[in-house]
């Protein structure tokens, strides 16, 4: 009411005017005790009009309002509706909250491991799923009227993102799309896009966060505001900064410089945070060892940040979300001393741990009764998890290649966990002071508000093999020319041409400015850039030791060059000198234009181009024969996995044909593993597994090899390292015995039991003759605690 009392007599007239057009988003409204905000009565309102809409705001802002308003439509309207989100975790959670919306008769799940009534009208999905449904049969979503994705901007994503911009180009356009996004600079451009391929499509940005967000920096012991007067770094900051550099005698200034500023250990910033009332938290560190260390040093340092109802409280949801666990497993997953830092308030979450460990995890913080979470970055993944403080230990993380400063954006997200709507007046996100991260390196990331999103999208061979069995492959190239990616480098294309354009004009310009009364000057330069060129490849060539031979037929073209400029009426020009200073700019341009056709060249049609060479692989290895697919590329559009071609490939050998069951789980885990150490040389591997392994490998290298004639990026070498981990379990050990006798953590041997789970339910599509071994193979392994995972995964 009190938003109402404060709008003017015109825009009360107009706010009754909306509500009068859009009845229905009012319907949806009295569902909710709060007023919508802005931007989600505007998103609202473009799906009531029938358009498609992108929603980009906040972490915490309430987006999902907009998703769901899009299920209220699908029961008004009585047709489907598809929410996707990008990970199982998500997908669960938002499959139980519509549950208590809807009943359980109108809301369906479907993530690979779970099909709970999959003809519901509302089905929460993966995304994966979704593209597998249009690519398998496209008459699935013939009475499907409206698609949410959820964290659209994972189609930046390096491995999956290529998965959303699949669905948006392919999904029919009749269907409207609700695309719900964090904060992106460039979110007009990808509403540009949005429409290029949906049709209308209306673009809802809100940068409000409904809490706001106090950023500072823990410094020694103390706390201290990063920003004053309107965004200025602290001046108490860089003055404690400034005075604690000290130098060792000797050596150079940096060699020799410390700070004397003693940083808080873990315990401490815990304890310096509830003395502050900054809990809950959820504290970021950059390591899977570190934050299970983390929470072992502050069980040593004695914390407890629970009272005795809660601690009963935290039992009973632990004993809940684990009776399923086998006591025998209880040692080797370290369940009493997870349990024991639960009770006390304290937890971590990472990919190692089990998932109902996870979970347990988050249902406990969404319960207020975790105090601090010690977490990875993946943690700020779309799950659910909001907390009264954020803090960051580092602002370096490993990004898969190398060590690096976190991207703004990915501060943004990280730090956008902070203030709980409707709990908090004010988040709090604390970056711990070091003398790698000081408040200079904290306030650029805080203050950047250009995170753009870029497309990953590259076609795959199971991507091209199902584009051109339900196209064609005219029109299955012609298809990807509309993704994102192409979009983008189109773009960029138009601005590379403006340049040349531009520098075009100079040169002609500067040209006029040089007339020389004796001839042709900008004809006699070409004469001197030429001969400068050539100077240039003969001292490289020196350097290098190559061939005398070279060296004489360089000298004779100088020569050659150096006799023709001298006799160029321009060379006894008196103001020779003069008119060369300026023409060399001209050069410089020309140079630079040519520079840049280069990479218009490289950008136009660069993704056709990248099909077009990936077909060219298909073409030699039979999956693809004038233009159509062959039996062999029929299997192809059957295998999603990564190393989707070496998989096929493995179908059509003899490798598979008579492997038993629990050798083939083994073999599948050399597809889908990537050890987080060094790999091993000599991975122990079962007998029969050892006989076909220069086979296997023989046939990945035939692969890497063609791949790399046609210009394609390579598939994965394949990594045997899990294979006799893999084997033992479907031969039927224990867990404890496996998790001994290996480095691997028990989150990542479950997760990779799932994906070779879910390789083998492609293999069953793919090659239905397998069906004996498969059945086989999967009734040995998925069993005990990969079962109890299975939907939590």
């Amino acid at each position: 009411m009190e938003k109402m009392n404060a709008l003017t007599p015109a825009e009360k007239y107009r706010a009754a005017k909306l509500r009068s057009k859009y009845q229905l988003t009012n319907q949806f409204m009295q569902r909710y005790d709060f007023s919508f905000d802005d931007f989600q009565l505007a998103g609202c309102h473009s799906l009531e009009d029938g358009k498609s809409v992108l929603v980009a705001a906040p972490t915490g802002a309430g987006k999902t309002i907009v998703g769901e308003f899009a299920t209220y439509l699908s029961e008004h309207f009585g047709n489907r509706c598809f929410y996707t989100t990008p990970i199982k975790a998500l997908s669960n959670q938002k499959y139980q909250e519509l549950v208590s919306v809807y009943g359980e008769s109108e809301v369906g799940l479907l993530t690979g491991d779970s099909s709970i009534n999959s003809a519901a009208r509302i089905v929460v999905m993966t995304t994966e799923v979704l593209r597998n449904m249009i690519y398998a049969d496209v008459n699935s979503v013939d009475d499907l009227g409206y698609v949410v994705m959820d964290e659209v901007h994972y189609l930046a994503d390096k491995f999956r993102g290529a998965v959303w911009e699949e669905i948006l180009i392919h999904l029919p356009e009749r269907i409207q799309v609700v695309s719900l996004s964090a904060t992106v600079s460039n979110a007009e451009e990808f509403g540009e896009w949005l429409k290029t391929v949906r049709g209308e499509t209306d673009v809802v940005l809100s940068e409000i966060r409904p809490v706001p967000l106090y950023q500072h920096i823990l410094i020694g012991n103390r706390i201290l505001d990063l920003f004053v007067d309107e965004g200025k770094v602290n001046p108490e900051l860089t003055r404690l900064e400034r005075n604690s550099i000290k130098r060792i005698p000797g050596g150079t200034w940096k060699e020799n410089k410390y700070s004397t500023i003693k940083s808080l250990t873990r315990p401490e910033v815990v304890e310096k945070l509830e003395h502050r009332g900054f809990l809950p938290a959820i504290y970021f560190i950059f390591s899977r060892t570190g934050c299970d260390a983390a929470v072992a040093s502050c069980i040593r340092a004695g914390l407890s940040l629970t009272n005795t109802q809660e601690k009963d409280e935290i039992r009973e949801i632990i004993g809940l979300r684990t009776h399923e666990l086998p006591v025998e497993d209880f040692g080797v997953l370290g369940f009493y001393e997870w349990a024991a830092a639960l009770e006390r308030g304290i937890g971590s979450h990472h990919a190692g741990l089990l998932p109902m460990f996870k979970e347990t995890v988050e249902e406990l913080f969404q319960k207020g009764l975790l105090k601090v979470v010690f977490a990875t970055e993946t943690l700020a993944l779309g799950i659910n998890m909001p907390a009264r403080s954020v803090v960051l230990e580092k602002l370096i993380k490993w990004n898969g290649e190398t060590h690096a400063v976190i991207s703004p954006g990915e501060y943004t997200q990280l730090t956008g966990r902070a203030g709980r709507r409707g709990i908090d007046i004010e988040g709090n996100a604390l970056v711990m002071w070091s003398e790698q991260i000081d408040s200079g390196m904290a306030a650029g990331l805080a203050s950047t508000r250009t995170y753009p999103l870029r497309s990953s999208f590259n076609p795959t061979y199971n991507m091209s093999a199902n584009l051109i069995a339900r196209f064609g492959h005219e029109k299955a190239r012609e298809s990807l020319g509309s993704s994102f990616a192409q979009f983008q480098a189109d773009k960029a294309v138009v601005g590379l041409a403006k340049q040349i354009a531009k520098n075009q004009s100079s040169i002609a310009e500067i040209e006029t400015k040089v007339v020389c009364h004796l001839g042709n000057f900008s004809e006699y330069m070409k004469f001197r850039s030429e001969i400068k060129t050539l100077e240039n490849e003969y001292s490289q060539r020196r350097r290098y030791g190559n061939r005398k031979s070279n060296h004489a037929r360089l000298d004779e073209s100088i020569a050659d060059l150096r006799r023709e400029m001298k006799n160029h009426p321009c060379h006894a020009c008196p103001e020779r000198e003069a008119h060369a200073r300026i023409l060399e700019k001209a050069l410089r341009l020309q140079r630079e234009s040519e520079g840049l056709k280069s990479r218009m060249e490289s950008r136009t049609n660069v993704i056709p181009k990248t099909f077009d060479r990936v077909c060219e692989v298909l073409n030699e290895l039979d999956y693809i024969y004038d233009g159509r697919l062959t039996p062999k590329g029929l299997t192809l559009t059957k295998v999603y996995a990564e190393s989707d071609l070496f998989l096929a490939e493995l179908l059509h050998s003899d490798v598979l044909k008579t492997l038993p069951a629990a050798e083939l789980v083994g073999l599948l885990s050399a597809l889908i593993f990537e050890g987080r150490g060094e790999r091993s040389r000599t991975p122990r591997l079962p007998r029969t597994l050892e006989r076909i392994m220069p086979e296997v490998v023989s046939l990945w290298s035939k692969i890497a090899m063609l791949e790399e004639s046609c210009g394609v990026q390579s598939t994965r070498e394949p990594n045997f390292d899990l294979a006799w981990s893999a084997y033992r379990w479907a031969s039927g050990n224990s867990l404890q015995s496996i998790l001994r006798e290996t480095d691997i953590v028990v989150g990542d041997f479950v997760r990779a039991i799932r994906q070779i789970i879910d390789l083998l339910g492609q293999l069953r599509n793919a090659k239905p003759e397998m069906q004996s071994v498969i059945q086989d193979a999967l009734k040995r392994i998925d069993r005990g605690v990969i079962t109890y995972s299975a939907v939590l995964a």
